[in-house]
């Protein structure tokens, strides 16, 4: 449900998550532009000129996107093929679903291929979740069931394409408006640039362990937590919504852990 909706159960957490990398373990972008598009070397460049800043995020994965011309039914049917769920989210899912906890999709990718991916990996009960994300559209004069027949609609006029803080903001205005409301713990799992917009919004953030993410907090300032699966994921939500562990004894747990793990692959060199 979207906001205000979501507030309608007084949740004690609400999640937000990035999708592509995060919840699948293959990003399906990077797989539809490595096998079907320009390939993984010009894929790479791009991201690393996200995250220097040299271009923006729209423009880079506009681009990957246009170089894939396979018409989009095959692009979905291919991608149910080839992608995997963390082995972990099912069991997030149904812990979250138990324990009234909203689970929202914001998603650089778009909307059908996710929707897709999730009731096929997930079950029918991933129906409920929402998600925020690009739409597709036809190309001028063809259909997406054709040959070079589709394009990205972005979600916003953002240099993200899809700018996940414009989510995330309007729950914390709400509760700054009315203090006396019991506010929600507010968490986001996400791990490259395409989360950059929302790496500062929520209460905590879970960056994955070796992705660009992890880079951007460290440089940025921006109190992190270091996931590997959704396992850890669960196990410290859990902690958090049960009073076990504080949100800043998880994020200097995090910041320990990843500094720990800095020096090590330091050391080896």
């Amino acid at each position: 449900m979207p906001y205000p909706q979501t507030l309608e159960e007084n949740p004690k957490i609400i999640f937000f998550t990035d999708f592509d990398g995060t919840i699948t373990l293959k990003d399906s972008n990077d797989w539809l532009t490595d096998n079907l598009g320009f390939g993984e070397k010009l894929r790479k460049q791009g991201n690393a000129d996200t995250l220097n800043g040299t271009v923006t995020f729209r423009e880079s994965f506009w681009d990957m996107m246009e170089s894939v011309k396979t018409p989009y039914p095959d692009c979905i049917r291919l991608l149910c093929e080839n992608i995997q769920l963390d082995p972990y989210f099912k069991d997030f899912y149904q812990w979250s679903r138990a324990n009234k906890v909203p689970v929202i999709v914001l998603s650089s990718g778009m909307t059908p291929i996710i929707r897709s991916l999730l009731v096929h990996l997930v079950g029918p009960e991933a129906k409920d979740i929402e998600i925020v994300s690009n739409e597709v559209v036809d190309k001028p004069g063809k259909t997406k069931d054709q040959e070079d027949g589709w394009q990205l609609k972005y979600h916003d006029d953002s240099g993200f394409g899809h700018d996940k803080s414009l989510t995330i903001r309007p729950y914390a205005k709400h509760f700054a408006a009315r203090p006396n409301e019991a506010r929600p713990t507010m968490l986001y799992a996400g791990d490259g640039v395409s989360d950059l917009s929302a790496a500062r919004e929520t209460d905590l953030l879970f960056a994955k362990k070796g992705h660009d993410l992890i880079t951007y907090c460290e440089r940025e300032g921006i109190p992190f937590t270091v996931f590997e699966d959704w396992q850890s994921i669960l196990a410290t939500t859990k902690d958090i919504l049960e009073g076990r562990k504080s949100l800043k004894i998880v994020a200097k747990e995090g910041a320990d852990k990843a500094r720990e793990e800095k020096q090590n692959i330091e050391t080896m060199k």
